[in-house]
């Protein structure tokens, strides 16, 4: 099985990927993270020293040689992920999409105190203007994360949700 976590920065994919990992007793990535790793430099610098379409282009790539590498895993992909390269057509064919559907002001509050190490969302004074970004990009990307086959829309999601939403997913599908 893979298993594939979209949604906003702040959504929980990370968190809640880890879980849904142990829980189904497979690998974990973060998408974010291997890009990292396999680059040795942060996504911030990424951003800064190359740009935007250059990340993206890596994301499209590292998201690639993983499914050649992982038969099996749980992924928690950058908010952008499935907006670009056709990625989110890759996400559908080879796995289970979730999309973590977290409302705004949700967002707002768990990202508050981080959003300075968010490149998209560094150069932003207040929690108004988080708020506003926040608002500007999932309208941007509102439509990719629907194409997901499996939602959950509760402001945090458990495993127990997700484990709920699978069984019934297996058996309409």
């Amino acid at each position: 099985m893979r298993l594939y976590l979209i949604g906003m920065p702040g959504a929980g994919k990370t968190t809640l990927g880890r879980a849904l990992a142990v829980a189904y007793q497979l690998p974990f990535l973060d998408l974010d993270e291997e890009i990292v790793r396999r680059e040795q430099r942060s996504v911030s610098e990424i951003f800064a020293q190359e740009g935007e379409e250059y990340f993206r282009q890596r994301e499209a790539d590292v998201l690639r040689t993983l499914l050649t590498e992982q038969p099996q895993l749980v992924l928690a992909t950058g908010g952008g992920t499935p907006c670009f390269h056709h990625n989110l057509e890759l996400l559908l064919e080879t796995g289970l999409t979730l999309y973590l559907a977290v409302p705004v002001e949700e967002l707002v509050r768990r990202l508050l105190a981080v959003a300075a190490t968010r490149p998209l969302l560094a150069s932003l004074p207040d929690a108004s203007s988080l708020e506003t970004r926040l608002r500007e990009t999932l309208e941007a990307r509102q439509r990719f994360y629907e194409r997901a086959p499996l939602r959950c829309t509760a402001p945090t999601c458990s495993v127990e949700t997700v484990q709920h939403l699978l069984a019934r997913y297996r058996t309409t599908a």
